[in-house]
């Protein structure tokens, strides 16, 4: 069985995040995606905790219309890097958060911070039957590999009990497989969505083969067990990111790794922090000069969501503009999902859009976008050349098209 899900999202009581993140409106806009499994996030806060034993059909199910669900949280360590927690019920839910309690207030965020090293949480983990890894693991905030130079220094004698890594906005599967001590792990692309709306929700997300959609058959996927496993990432251009290269966090002017450590990290045009850049951080911590992918990494298909495709063509400064969001629910209509419109539909059937959106649509699926990198917290930018012609054959690649079938 293939499914697509996304394996990490916040609640409403995460800081920083929107108040319809709600259990029913992610399940509803997952489904405009075409996401299948969408991550609940946050399970240890008691009043989201809460909505998801009200909303479950059992202990270890929680399907709301086509959307199904997995029970999952994000946990700060001590040393402020963050940790993906997957877990199989309800009732491990609920010890966990009676694990965690004593070392930080659960009640006041969704991601809580915990007074307890990566070795620790592991530890935890591992007697609740959860499943551990990194996330967003690169970028310079919060990460693995802002404070560690390697998994053994933050899990300690529990490394080999993580089983996946999140690549996280501002890297892909050729950054993280520069390093070698990666290659045993599965890596998982999620949205880490802080809003359930189609740009945050699933602009990263996984193709997974698994023989249900449970926590059983994610656990054999995600440990390669029987054939089961990640069959695809897909997600953002790396530059698309916030993190992608060096940057000062004030004014956002860009600097090389060389001339950061010239100016001290401080930025000579107006004095601010300049935060290094995920590009710049995996070139310290490459084994290998180009990406040596092992035999189970899938490939990674690069996206970006169709509303700010749509936003980029009509030149508009929100997705929530009028015109980006008649076009948009009339591709949803034609279509049924994000994905079909973005990776299958037949371009020739598009007449109806104004041309500046085929246009893009176009240029996306021949990887003529041109993007310029993101850095110290500001996203990447992405240009759309003027014209790009089309040809009596859709011209989208056979290799994506085998990848997503809807």
């Amino acid at each position: 069985m293939l499914i697509n899900a996304d394996l990490h999202l916040h609640s409403r009581y995460s800081m920083a995040c929107s108040d319809k993140m709600e259990l029913p409106v992610m399940a509803e806009e997952a489904a405009k995606k075409g996401i299948d499994l969408v991550a609940t996030g946050d399970c240890t806060h008691p009043l989201w905790l809460k909505a998801i034993k009200e909303a479950a059909i059992d202990d270890q199910t929680i399907v709301i219309g086509k959307t199904s669900f997995i029970i999952t949280t994000e946990i700060e360590d001590s040393n402020r890097v963050h940790h993906l927690l997957l877990l199989p019920s309800i009732s491990k839910a609920q010890e966990l958060a009676e694990r965690l309690e004593p070392y930080g207030n659960l009640k006041a965020d969704g991601r809580p911070t915990v007074r307890l090293n990566g070795c620790e949480i592991a530890r935890i983990a591992k007697d609740v039957d959860a499943m551990i890894g990194p996330c967003h693991a690169f970028t310079p905030w919060t990460a693995l590999y802002a404070y560690h130079d390697s998994l053994e220094s933050c899990y300690g004698d529990m490394t080999d009990y993580v089983s996946f890594l999140e690549l996280g906005l501002s890297a892909d599967s050729d950054y993280a497989d520069r390093i070698e001590e990666l290659h045993r792990l599965t890596f998982l692309s999620n949205s880490d969505a802080h809003s359930p709306w189609a740009n945050k929700l699933a602009r990263e997300f996984n193709q997974i083969n698994v023989p249900e959609i449970s926590f059983q058959g994610l656990r054999k996927a995600i440990l390669r067990q029987n054939g089961y496993g990640v069959t695809c990432n897909a997600g953002f251009f790396p530059q698309e990111g916030k993190y992608n290269e060096s940057a000062c966090i004030k004014c956002f002017t860009h600097y090389t790794l060389d001339e950061c450590q010239a100016a001290g990290w401080k930025c000579r045009a107006c004095g601010g922090v300049i935060k290094k850049g995920v590009k710049d951080r995996i070139n310290e911590l490459a084994n290998f000069d180009v990406p040596k992918h092992p035999p189970h990494r899938p490939p990674y298909i690069h996206l970006m969501p169709l509303s700010e495709i749509i936003m980029t063509a009509l030149g508009h400064a929100s997705i929530n503009t009028k015109g980006v969001q008649k076009a948009w629910n009339s591709l949803m209509e034609k279509y049924g999902n994000e994905l079909n419109v973005l990776l299958n539909a037949n371009t020739n059937d598009m007449d109806f859009l104004d041309s500046r959106i085929l246009n893009a649509i176009l240029a996306f699926r021949e990887g003529k976008l041109i993007i310029r990198p993101g850095g110290g917290g500001q996203y990447g930018q992405i240009e759309i050349p003027r014209e790009t012609r089309r040809t009596e054959k859709d011209p989208q690649k056979k290799s994506q098209r085998s990848l997503f079938d809807f």
